[in-house]
């Protein structure tokens, strides 16, 4: 009989889910993950995802697809041209993740009006407190 593997414990500051929920709690990863899971089960160049996210550095890209493809998210290939052509597509896990991803994209969506107001009473607190 296999037993399963613990799950983590999310308050143990050793626990390797909080470095996996850092990784992919990231706007970019999101996005990287939004783009890829539109476009499955087919790949997607590397400059295609730059171009399809406003705002992402290419420093900033490569470094979210590299922690992708390390973690099994993501699949990278690269077409031995000059300049190479280098492609992603998410893998089955990858695919799985824009389910709860697309949750929270959501979420934040639908409730990006309240916080900003709340964030605009707490601003005016902090400004008149520091003014008196």
């Amino acid at each position: 009989m296999t037993s399963r593997p613990a799950r983590g414990d999310l308050f143990d500051p050793r626990c390797p889910t909080r470095r996996l929920l850092d990784r992919i709690g990231t706007k970019w990863t999101s996005m990287v993950v939004k783009v890829l899971a539109e476009a499955a089960p087919h790949e997607v160049r590397f400059a295609e995802l730059r171009r399809r996210i406003p705002g992402v550095s290419q420093k900033m890209l490569s470094v979210t697809l590299h922690s992708l493809v390390r973690d099994g998210l993501a699949v990278r290939r690269v077409e031995p041209t000059v300049p190479p052509r280098v492609h992603y597509r998410l893998t089955d896990l990858g695919l799985s993740l824009e389910v709860p991803l697309a949750a929270l994209r959501g979420w934040a969506e639908e409730h990006m009006a309240r916080i900003d107001h709340a964030n605009a009473i707490s601003d005016a607190r902090t400004d008149s407190a520091g003014s008196g």
